[in-house]
């Protein structure tokens, strides 16, 4: 998805970016430089005569393949697009040096790109082919006794560079490999860490219920009981009973209520966000609805208690919308971004007056689902939207900050 190609390229080393950038500055310098020397000094016979026109169609293809070729990141296989663009410009190279030696040192930006772009097994023998062109081109133009720094000096300078640039490779794609390890450590750990707090939270929780909820259950169980069986001979003991029944429910009540906030959504426990919302996508449609999901976007770590609020928040809005918007279809959109998730939940229903005030009925306001939801969402530090007109159907639209990739954190 282009989505996921912007998070990639949003992580490259800003110091891949530079060097592409000065290999092609130093190309068009030095093709420069020596068309201006061609134009000085080496023309001359037939042949050369297309030297100016072979120089354009080296620059033109030189230009044209960083956009219909571009360069692998490394640590990634060339493709055949690109293998195919280096082999001709360097055989257009290779014309052009016969026609113009001038053209020789245009040779040290094909060395970098392609020990930069290519594995050791392929960068290798290019070098080693672009050095000996550029020995025999200065063998061949030598005038008088040759000079052995022109044979010497470029392979090797071509040594150290192709010595230099293979290691930096390697380093670069080891760095990755242990980026990538960080992060899908991160992320098992996480899950591990998740497994183990839902487990000591169940345990706290059944522990809780059976001192609190269950207790009091049978202590009411009990009162009851006692109340029936004295209630013809003895009501006002009947009655003490049911008074103390009454203060055990009022405390299992507050019990219970602590219980629904803290307790996560059960559909959480085992599943993702994304797998949660479309499993309750699926349990709301039904005869007279339909309800779809959409995921767009690459997962990441949010907190639970993000997780809870937002599903939670997607159950109420489809509940208002199966009981309240007569519609006949719904969407429940979850992205996920770099640095938010949001989601949106739109049906085609009566919709309503989202500036009017939240009354339905005299004296009655329309419920409470609204505002639960604005305050899960500001809970979870995000926002919550409504937009709707009367006639045109409505969408809620929740979006909270969700904490960065930690190769973020690594890559400069």
């Amino acid at each position: 998805m282009e989505h996921t190609r912007q998070r990639a390229t949003a992580h490259i080393d800003p110091e891949e970016r530079l060097l592409p950038v000065v290999v092609h500055a130093a190309f068009f310098l030095l093709l420069g430089s020596s068309f201006v020397r061609f134009l000085t000094r080496d023309q001359g016979g037939v042949r050369a005569d297309w030297a100016p026109a072979l120089y354009a169609v080296f620059c033109l293809l030189y230009v044209l393949g960083q956009f219909l070729a571009p360069a692998p990141r490394p640590g990634s296989a060339p493709t055949v697009r690109h293998l195919a663009w280096l082999g001709s410009v360097s055989a257009v190279w290779t014309v052009l040096l016969a026609l113009a030696p001038s053209a020789t040192w245009c040779a040290m930006p094909l060395l970098f790109g392609g020990l930069y772009a290519l594995p050791p097994r392929f960068a290798v023998p290019l070098a080693a082919a672009l050095t000996a062109l550029v020995v025999a081109s200065e063998i061949r133009v030598a005038d008088g006794t040759l000079n052995p720094n022109m044979v010497v000096a470029p392979p090797a300078l071509a040594a150290v560079a192709t010595a230099v640039l293979v290691r930096l490779r390697r380093q670069a794609v080891r760095q990755r490999v242990l980026i990538d390890d960080l992060v899908r450590t991160r992320r098992d750990l996480a899950a591990t860490e998740r497994r183990a707090g839902v487990l000591a939270e169940r345990q706290r929780l059944a522990t809780e219920i059976h001192d609190t909820l269950a207790q009091g259950l049978s202590s009411q169980q009990m009162l009851l009981q006692a109340a029936e069986r004295v209630w013809r001979t003895d009501p006002e003991a009947a009655h003490g009973h049911i008074l103390k029944a009454t203060e055990i429910t009022s405390r299992g009540l507050a019990e219970a209520r602590r219980f629904v906030h803290d307790l996560a959504p059960a559909d959480l426990v085992e599943h993702s966000l994304p797998a949660a919302l479309g499993a309750l996508a699926e349990r709301e449609s039904g005869p007279g609805l339909t309800v779809e999901f959409r995921f767009d976007g690459d997962p990441g770590p949010l907190p639970q208690r993000a997780e809870a609020a937002l599903l939670r928040i997607a159950q109420g809005a489809l509940a208002n919308v199966r009981e309240h918007a007569a519609a006949t279809r719904a969407a429940l959109t979850l992205t996920w971004l770099d640095d938010q998730i949001s989601l949106d939940v739109a049906d085609n229903g009566r919709g309503f007056d989202a500036t009017a005030p939240p009354v339905s009925a005299p004296g009655r306001t329309r419920g409470h689902g609204l505002p639960a939801m604005r305050i899960r969402a500001r809970q979870s530090g995000g926002t919550l939207n409504v937009e709707s007109t009367p006639g045109e159907g409505t969408v809620v639209s929740v979006a909270v900050p969700v904490v960065r990739d930690l190769r973020e954190e690594l890559v400069p």
